[in-house]
């Protein structure tokens, strides 16, 4: 069966359709875009487009193994000197580097402060 709004009440939910409707209640922003010293929790991982070759579902599922789940605490280190690429993120704690094309894949709230 295919996931739509439609059939919401049957269980199934369709992850980016619910996120984008509710992104601009919730406060959340793409982690690509929030500025160094930023500190907050993921909200979800959903990646619209291919990148590079590869297709979304493998961006979203490497991600998802580096740790970027949702509830996970995050954290952005420092930025690189040229284009501000790439980002250093702490997730939980680890520390990766990401690409801001990447992280605007990351959809994040920030922490109370």
């Amino acid at each position: 069966m295919k996931a739509n709004r439609n059939n919401l009440a049957e269980g199934i939910i369709c992850a980016p359709c619910m996120i984008r409707d509710a992104l601009p209640s919730t406060g959340a922003q793409a982690l690509g875009s929030a500025p160094v010293g930023f500190k907050g929790r993921i909200r979800a991982v959903r990646v619209d487009v291919d990148h590079h070759g590869l297709p979304a579902a493998e961006i979203e599922r490497r991600l998802i193994e580096l740790g970027f789940v949702e509830g996970a605490a995050v954290e952005i280190l420092h930025q690189g000197l040229f284009g501000r690429d790439p980002i250093a993120v702490r997730v939980n704690e680890a520390t990766i580097a990401l690409r801001r094309r990447e992280a605007d894949a990351i959809l994040v709230e920030a922490a109370d402060a």
